[in-house]
């Protein structure tokens, strides 16, 4: 589609690329990077704190110091702040347990007036279920391909 502006013809992703703010892609990167980086230093805190003082492995303190970084990002999404926090830092707060926790909240949270089933349940995990189908789906093929390096 073409349209005439001062006696030419412009198309209309040139207007809108004249008129779109550019956007700061290495002050993104950077942010998105140290505030992905940061999620990641507390949750090792977290698990270094359950090795210290809870006297578990590391490896044992995986789960519960997965399950803290998912209960601190369901609380900050209900609290509001998570959103606005995820709006400064980009990619960096899509850190996959808290983004991923981030994301389920959001869709309970927004759909709670239509009923804890229909609403809360329905629409929670019709957001979650293309990820989670990802994952497997990911996994399976990774898991394929290891097996296939090791064994051939």
């Amino acid at each position: 589609m073409a349209v005439r502006s001062k006696g030419r013809h412009v198309s209309y992703q040139q207007i809108v690329d004249k008129h779109t703010p550019q956007r700061p892609i290495v002050r993104n990167t950077i942010r998105a990077f140290f505030v992905g980086g940061a999620i990641c230093v507390i949750g090792q805190v977290v698990q270094t704190l359950f090795v210290r003082f809870a006297g578990f492995s590391p490896q044992e303190a995986s789960n519960p110091t997965v399950a803290v970084m998912i209960l601190l990002s369901v609380i900050a999404t209900a609290l509001g702040v998570y959103d606005k926090f995820a709006q400064w830092a980009g990619a960096g707060s899509a850190v996959p347990v808290t983004g991923f926790a981030n994301t389920m909240a959001s869709a309970a949270i927004e759909h709670r007036t239509e009923g804890w089933v229909p609403g809360v349940g329905g629409n929670m995990f019709k957001l979650a279920g293309p990820v989670i189908v990802y994952g497997v789906v990911a996994a399976f093929f990774v898991s394929l391909v290891r097996y296939l390096v090791m064994h051939l």
